[in-house]
């Protein structure tokens, strides 16, 4: 059976990171990161972008599930909502899927840190630290792993999160 790994957190939270890394650890696995699904310019969020990105989550997702050659999926997006997350399992044939969702958090000051460093790199605006912010409180009603990485780095949290997907299995 695949393995679907979905990964959560506010902006700068480091989930790309995170989610690279378990890429590199695990063999035969393939790495979507959603924001690469709807990258464009200028960047707009209406109800028609929100539902070409989903539409072409379900595409990839499903796309990579059935390519033999590929046993983990290790997926990532902001995913807020509960409702969210939901649909992304909708899509996901349970026969030939297990899925595990995780949200990455952190300590309102560490993820100020994170973000001014991508903000002094030019990578981000200096408004997304209070978008940010706001996204934090919600991971707290989701049906996820929370992990706090305040305090830990990338490669810890991969770990962690591997550890949590594959326990048992040798």
């Amino acid at each position: 059976m695949k393995k679907i790994i979905l990964v959560g957190g506010a902006m700068g939270v480091g989930k790309s990171t995170v989610c690279g890394i378990i890429k590199q650890q695990l063999p035969r696995c393939v790495f979507l990161d959603a924001d690469n699904l709807w990258d464009m310019h200028p960047f707009t969020v209406t109800e028609a972008t929100k539902s070409m990105v989903l539409d072409n989550i379900r595409h990839c997702l499903l796309n990579f599930i059935h390519c033999a050659d590929i046993d983990t999926i290790v997926f990532c997006w902001v995913m807020h909502q509960q409702e969210i997350i939901d649909t992304i399992k909708s899509f996901l044939p349970t026969d030939l899927v297990e899925v595990y969702s995780f949200s990455l958090v952190c300590r309102p000051e560490a993820l100020r840190g994170r973000l001014q460093k991508d903000i002094d790199r030019g990578t981000r605006q200096q408004d997304v630290i209070e978008r940010s912010f706001r996204y934090l409180p919600l991971y707290a009603d989701l049906d996820t792993v929370t992990i706090d990485v305040s305090d830990i780095d990338a490669k810890e949290t991969a770990h962690e999160i591997v550890r949590r997907c594959f326990q048992g299995e040798e």
